[in-house]
């Protein structure tokens, strides 16, 4: 048994508490998220688009505005850590977790989680 699968076991935190309900490995939130916000050159393209349009105001540069790229910033096996203990998570890293999370209630076939049930 893992480290961090002792750690959840013991766990008293609503995020440790929703693991253990739908049996879900935190070494998979970890995957999922690699998976969910990988930085792609798809997403170079954008952003390379979006400098470009600075300054302009014609259609291309408000097509290029409306677009968003990935993060590339996955949730790494330290921060579920944290997050199972209960320590200090931001904002965008509780976004992370939550995406891979409603990823993971995909797969396995479960209502999908809200930010409010997590932390």
């Amino acid at each position: 048994m893992s480290d961090l699968a002792k750690l959840l076991d013991s766990a008293d935190t609503k995020f440790a508490g929703y693991l253990k309900e739908n049996k879900i490995d935190p070494v998979r939130v970890v995957y999922a998220s690699e998976q969910i916000e990988k930085f792609t050159p798809a997403d170079r393209r954008i952003k390379l688009a979006k400098r470009q349009a600075r300054g302009k105001d014609d259609d291309a540069a408000k097509a290029a505005k409306g677009l968003k790229p990935r993060t590339g910033r996955p949730v790494t096996l330290p921060l579920v850590t944290k997050a199972v203990k209960g320590g200090d998570v931001t904002g965008p890293q509780k976004s992370r977790i939550l995406r891979a999370l409603v990823r993971i209630a995909e797969q396995k076939k479960i209502s999908a989680p809200e930010l409010s049930n997590l932390f």
